[in-house]
């Protein structure tokens, strides 16, 4: 297979593994960053024409979140110059239960292209290539107060599916909803690397206002703060508290553990931390 897939978000979570698969099978790339050969920014529509010329396909991994205000307003431009391209496939990541994320969803789903949509919960890589790094490393964990678990995911399945929506029969217009094998909450999640790496987390919780003005005064971007926040108060609310089969559906194997994702994440020694 010779198609040229686009992957938007190439230096991400998902959208670098997704890069990395697809190059291992051979296939012709094109990477989707600021600072890629061609560069893309979701800001500057100007130069999409560019980028799309050529493209068959298009992952889509939209920054910062689907839920955020204009993502609509993006989506729409973008499946449009994608199809303006002769653009044949997109396949969408999205957030479980953001019906925010959903009028994206129906964009792309409406869009004239083939498509497959991706629903992924939390993921895993949270806690050691994203927000929850820097509590990790300085063993203290302070997070609004959450009731509900949540069915962690490994970005490595989320990749896995991807590429397979990208390469192989089966996935059109299909809507995938990727959990982890587990519900876990956020303080036994904590507790589950502290005890891999044999070191006390302490783990606190607070109100959202209060954490709002922590973050504040480590001058957090508004604009972050505002997804912090809608993430936290809306998506953890008990309505993802439930697993899905989708992972073993499509790659034919059980999802990662997150006590899995833990034991490969502290070899990589990004969980260390210097002795005083």
């Amino acid at each position: 297979m010779n198609n040229k897939i686009l992957v938007l978000g190439s230096t991400g979570k998902t959208g670098r593994r997704v890069a990395e698969k697809l190059q291992q099978l051979h296939l012709q790339l094109r990477l989707g960053s600021r600072n890629a050969d061609l560069s893309f920014n979701w800001d500057e529509p100007g130069n999409w024409h560019q980028v799309l010329n050529g493209i068959e396909k298009v992952y889509i991994a939209f920054q910062p979140d689907l839920a955020v205000p204009q993502a609509v307003e993006k989506i729409i431009l973008f499946t449009q110059t994608a199809l303006q391209n002769k653009v044949k496939k997109l396949v969408l990541l999205s957030g479980r239960g953001e019906k925010e994320a959903e009028e994206c969803e129906q964009v792309v789903i409406s869009s004239g292209m083939d498509w497959t949509i991706i629903r992924a919960s939390w993921f895993m890589q949270n806690f050691s290539e994203g927000f929850f790094l820097d509590s990790i490393l300085s063993n203290e964990m302070m997070l609004p107060v959450i009731n509900a678990k949540e069915p962690f995911i490994d970005v490595d399945d989320i990749a896995d599916v991807v590429v397979a929506s990208l390469t192989e029969e089966g996935h059109s217009q299909k809507i995938y909803e990727l959990t982890g094998p587990e519900l876990l909450s956020f303080k036994t999640a904590t507790a589950i690397i502290a005890g891999k790496l044999g070191r006390p987390i302490e783990f606190n919780e607070t109100t959202m206002e209060e954490y709002v003005a922590l973050l504040q005064s480590f001058q957090v971007p508004a604009d972050f703060i505002w997804l912090i926040r809608y993430l936290f108060t809306e998506l953890l609310d008990g309505r993802n508290e439930s697993l899905t089969n989708d992972i073993e559906r499509v790659l034919d194997r059980k999802p990662i553990t997150f006590d899995e994702y833990v034991t490969k994440t502290i070899k990589t020694g990004v969980w260390k931390t210097q002795l005083v």
